[in-house]
């Protein structure tokens, strides 16, 4: 969208410095929203979507936090509700990916993405549900490996899951509010999450999988993004499988 009503809108996205994140970032600003880049260890990173947005004439900041965290989180809105007015979308991409076998896996870890991906989600999800704007969107997300179930996956998709289960009832939860709440669930995406420790084969035969045959990028997700954050206004309480058809 680039109405006037969109030039005026807020969006927050979490996780703004990794791929997909960075992404939907300008992606959203490419439709004239004013666009929060959160980050939590990628500062430079984020300054890049940053600098990538105001030099194409949009309007942005990169704030930091912990999603898990809730104070850490509230002040992140409340700075976003003093700089802008308020908050429209929130788009919440951070997570982190550990994989192993059941009977491999360290429970250390397993705490650990359960914090980021499960509680950060939840908690981005509460702030989101106190204080959007009528007409406005929250965009949690998952992951496509749901419905694949490939092994090594298990615990990760279990983290996604929860996630998919609490963004639906939150959407039930929404009623009066004019506010719509969906997941999008990607498939193979070539970002720097999903290409880490993975073989030139193994990439090839992901590639390969999608009846389009190839990865998807960050870009192709972002436009999930922004039609759930626009005109997809009749579209909520669903899970989006972005995912090139693959499953």
């Amino acid at each position: 969208m680039t109405t006037g009503q969109a030039t005026e809108r807020v969006a927050i996205v979490t996780g703004g410095s990794g791929g997909i994140g960075g992404a939907a970032a300008q992606r959203l600003a490419a439709d004239g929203m004013k666009v929060v880049v959160h980050y939590a260890g990628g500062a430079a990173k984020a300054d890049q979507v940053v600098e990538s947005i105001t030099a194409a004439g949009g309007v942005a900041i990169a704030l930091p936090g912990d999603v898990a965290d809730p104070a850490e989180m509230g002040q992140l809105f409340d700075t976003v509700q003093e700089r802008f007015g308020g908050v429209d979308v929130v788009v919440n991409t951070a997570g982190i990916m550990l994989l192993a076998p059941v009977a491999e896996m360290d429970l250390d870890a397993f705490d650990r993405m359960h914090r980021v991906n499960v509680r950060g989600t939840f908690v981005v999800s509460q702030l989101a549900a106190r204080r959007l704007r009528p007409g406005g969107a929250l965009i949690n997300f998952s992951t496509s490996i749901t419905r694949l179930q490939p092994p090594t996956y298990a615990a990760y998709a279990a983290t996604k899951g929860a996630v998919e289960a609490m963004t639906l009832i939150l959407a039930r939860e929404m009623r009066g509010r004019d506010v719509t709440v969906n997941v999008v669930a990607p498939g193979p995406t070539a970002t720097a999450l999903f290409l880490d420790g993975k073989t030139e084969e193994q990439i090839d035969r992901l590639a390969a999988a999608p009846p389009l045959e190839r990865l998807g990028t960050p870009e192709d997700i972002a436009e999930s993004v922004a039609f759930l954050a626009g005109p997809g206004r009749w579209v909520n309480g669903q899970v989006i499988y972005a995912n090139g058809g693959i499953g």
